[in-house]
């Protein structure tokens, strides 16, 4: 017989009982409804709507509810729809009517809402942790390729040349912004919704704060109406992980570009690559294609949570009951693709000298050729269009501007002078420049201090 049966005249149909159920997703959260039982029924008895006696009965038996489903004990049953209504039956075939109690000025609408808090904020700090292991890893391979020279890209052509260590902290930068999004996305989700009843709160002289203390929420939630059907936070998560997933997808992409035979720039070790089944000469970046493909699966997650609220009345509504899957898919997901994305990145070869050698065509240095005629007092247009010719003169003559004498030079301005043959060597070009965030090596040592100056901030 249902919990919520009293009203009801039939029982519901065997295929409204499947349909209806959540069990199948949402005993994920037995330890998080167990956790807010416990500290909703210590809530009780403060507050003198449970005795002392009622209140440890509870208690002790909702902890042997929890060591039995971790033992594996304890078989969670369709009839009973979800995971609050499962769990309060087993404490009622435990305590008998005292268990009943339990349910007294709550809901499962805020019951629901502040089990979801408690995984998410768990899972989020979880989160965080891995990205902070990334964030180190990033810095540390920084450190080894201040001086590896590599060319730089827009539009997929080589543009000017930088460092793979500038280049690795841009990604720093990216996991940074994404670690901070998750704290504020913690932040705002930090207020407890149990006590917010169905919708419209309770009439029992309840102590929210109290509750708020045990399950370690800085806050309480002031609307009850918002606090039962308010799902930003999970759209706000879903969201900071589409970010996170399209920058590994990104650094994917580039390290799937990198390893190709035509690129050679890396190569990924032998315990995060696969073979063929029918060429025997083939290593697949595959970790790197399947990080990059579940990147599509985390977007989708986010458009169905959006559009299963965009339409919904206040206040909770049975639509809402899909977020879960949206959510634990998402979790469960994003994890071992940062895990396994840290392991691959800090295993792989890097082709110092390949990089390097990519450099020297393309003719990289060009726009420090025409920067050095702007200092010499030449219209910045008309400066591009001398070095637009140079460079056509090259490709017509196989030649690299490096590779110019200064006679040549002089044959496309009289501005040039003996000191230009040391400018455009790569090396020259890539510490010339002065501006803000610049590729020098000392600029890029002082972006790896403040990267672990600001790993210093974080907490464990």
């Amino acid at each position: 017989m249902k919990l919520w049966s009293g009203r009801f005249s039939k029982f519901t149909a065997k295929l409204v009982d499947e349909f209806n159920a959540s069990i199948y997703f949402d005993k994920k959260l037995y330890k998080q409804d167990i956790t807010g039982s416990i500290a909703h029924a210590k809530m009780l008895e403060k507050s003198n709507i449970i005795t002392k006696e009622e209140s440890l009965k509870i208690i002790n038996a909702l902890k042997e509810i929890l060591k039995e489903i971790e033992q594996g004990k304890v078989k969670f049953k369709i009839e009973y729809e979800d995971i609050h209504m499962n769990i309060e039956k087993l404490l009622t075939d435990k305590i008998g009517e005292i268990g009943k109690k339990i349910h007294t000025a709550r809901s499962r609408n805020d019951q629901v809402a502040v089990d979801i808090r408690l995984y998410l904020k768990e899972e989020i700090n979880n989160i965080c942790n891995l990205l902070k292991k990334l964030l180190k890893t990033l810095i540390d391979i920084s450190e080894k390729n201040i001086d590896t020279i590599m060319p730089g890209y827009t539009h997929l052509q080589r543009a000017q040349p930088i460092t793979l260590a500038y280049h690795i902290m841009a990604y720093f930068q990216m996991f940074k912004r994404d670690y901070l999004r998750l704290i504020d996305c913690l932040d705002r989700m930090d207020y407890l919704p149990l006590g917010a009843g169905a919708l419209a709160g309770t009439s029992y002289n309840t102590d929210r704060k109290f509750i708020a203390n045990e399950l370690n929420f800085k806050g309480i939630c002031e609307n009850s109406l918002d606090a039962v059907s308010d799902r930003d936070f999970i759209i706000e998560f879903l969201s900071a992980s589409s970010i996170i997933m399209m920058h590994l997808s990104r650094f994917c992409e580039e390290l799937i570009i990198w390893n190709s035979s035509e690129f050679n720039f890396i190569e990924m070790d032998d315990s995060y690559s696969t073979g063929s089944s029918i060429m025997p000469q083939k290593k697949n970046p595959d970790v790197a294609e399947l990080i990059r493909g579940k990147t599509g699966r985390i977007y989708g997650n986010l458009f169905n949570i959006l559009t299963i609220m965009k339409s919904l009345p206040l206040a909770y509504n049975k639509d809402m009951q899909e977020d879960k899957p949206l959510l634990f898919d998402t979790v469960e997901n994003l994890k071992p693709c940062l895990k396994i994305f840290n392991k691959m990145i800090s295993t792989m070869k890097i082709k110092k000298n390949n990089m390097k050698n990519a450099t020297k065509s393309g003719f990289m240095n060009a726009t420090d050729v025409a920067d050095y005629l702007v200092k010499k007092g030449i219209p910045f247009r008309n400066a591009h269009e001398i070095v637009g010719k140079m460079v056509l003169y090259c490709i017509q003559n196989n030649k690299n501007i490096d590779n110019l004498s200064l006679y040549e030079f002089k044959n496309f301005s009289s501005h040039f002078e003996n000191d230009i043959l040391e400018k455009v060597k790569i090396e020259n070009c890539i510490e010339s420049k002065i501006s803000l965030g610049s590729t020098s090596s000392k600029n890029v040592i002082n972006m790896i201090k403040n990267a672990k100056n600001f790993l210093k901030t974080i907490k464990p």
